[in-house]
C-alpha cells in the first residue's frame, strides 16, 4: 500500500453522505432545507471549525474575481464557506474519493455546484496548469505530506505570481512523541509533522515570501473547553459533528489531540505566505 493509499484509507468511511443526510434529518432539515452553516459542525475538519475558518479565510485578501485552490479540501466545508460568503470559484482537491463524492453532494445540497468543484486527486501532482490559480489555501493537510518542500514547489507552479497561499496546519513544538490515534493519523508511521521553521523553510525554498505567521495554541485549548462542555452539557454528541466523520474512535482521537496540544508536543498554526513576483 502506498502512503497515498494508506491515508486515504485513514480517512475513508463509506457511507459518509448516507450517516450525514441522516443527522441533517435529526436536526429537523432536508437536503433541499439545509444551508452551509447547519454543515459546518460535520464539514468544517480542523481545530476551531468555522471560527478557525473565519479567521483564517479573512487574512487572503479574497475577492469575488480571485479563482482559488482548497488543498485536501476534505468534504469541502471551507470550499464553500469562501465561495458562498466571496462570491469567488472555488476549486478543491484531495485524496479520499469518499470525501470528495460526498463533498460534490452537499455544494448540490446547498446550492453551490456552480461555484465549487471538488476533484480527486494528490497535492503533489494536482494535474493543472501552471499560474492557474490567484490563491491557495489549505487547512491540516500537511500532517499527512512529508514531503513539504514538494507540495509547496507544486503550489508555487500553479500559483499566479503575486498570489497569497495560507497554511494551517497542525505542527510539532517538541521532540516528545505524539499519543495516537490523532484525527489526522491512526499510528505515528502516517503523520508527518514538521515545525514552524521547517514549512518556512520549504516555503522560502519554493519562492514564497512569508508575510504572518501565528500560533493557535491558546485559541485551541479555548477551543476543546468549549466543545468539553457543549457535549457534557448535551449527554452525547449532536446530530451533526466531527465524530461522522472520524468514526467509532471520535473520542479517543479528540481526547489524544487534546492532549498533545495541552503537552506543548503540537500546535495549530498559521502561515501566510505570497509568491514573489
Amino acid at each position: 500500500m502506498t502512503n497515498n493509499d494508506s491515508v486515504a484509507d485513514h480517512y475513508s468511511h463509506g457511507q459518509l453522505l448516507d450517516a450525514i443526510r441522516a443527522g441533517v434529518e435529526a436536526t429537523g432539515k432536508k437536503p433541499e432545507t439545509v444551508t452551509i452553516d447547519d454543515l459546518a459542525p460535520v464539514d468544517e475538519f480542523h481545530i476551531g471549525g468555522r471560527q478557525a475558518t473565519e479567521d483564517f479565510i479573512g487574512q487572503l485578501g479574497l475577492t469575488s474575481n480571485d479563482h482559488v485552490l482548497d488543498v485536501g479540501c476534505g468534504l469541502g466545508g471551507t470550499s464553500r464557506f469562501v465561495a458562498s460568503s466571496i462570491g469567488c470559484q472555488v476549486t478543491g482537491i484531495d485524496l479520499t474519493p469518499d470525501y470528495i463524492t460526498t463533498g460534490n453532494a452537499l455544494c448540490s445540497w446547498v446550492g453551490l455546484a456552480d461555484f465549487v468543484d471538488l476533484r480527486q486527486g494528490s497535492a503533489l501532482e494536482t494535474g493543472f496548469e501552471g499560474s492557474s490559480f490567484d490563491a491557495v489555501f489549505m487547512l491540516h493537510v500537511g500532517m499527512n505530506i512529508a514531503d513539504k518542500s514538494g507540495l509547496f514547489a507544486e503550489i508555487s507552479r500553479i500559483l499566479k505570481p503575486g498570489g497569497v497561499f495560507g497554511v494551517y496546519d497542525i505542527m510539532r513544538q517538541s521532540d516528545d512523541p505524539l499519543t495516537y490515534p490523532v484525527p489526522w493519523a491512526t499510528v505515528a508511521d502516517t503523520s508527518a509533522l514538521a515545525t514552524p521553521q521547517e514549512y518556512q523553510d520549504a516555503l522560502t525554498g519554493a519562492g514564497f515570501e512569508i508575510t504572518h505567521v501565528r500560533d493557535r495554541r491558546e485559541f485551541a485549548a479555548d477551543f476543546f473547553a468549549a466543545l468539553r462542555k457543549r457535549t457534557e452539557a448535551a449527554e452525547g454528541p449532536p446530530p451533526l459533528g466531527l465524530h461522522i466523520v472520524m468514526g467509532d474512535n471520535a473520542a479517543i482521537k479528540v481526547r489524544n489531540m487534546v492532549e498533545n496540544v495541552a503537552a506543548g508536543r503540537v500546535s495549530p498554526v498559521e502561515i501566510i505566505a505570497r509568491k514573489k513576483n
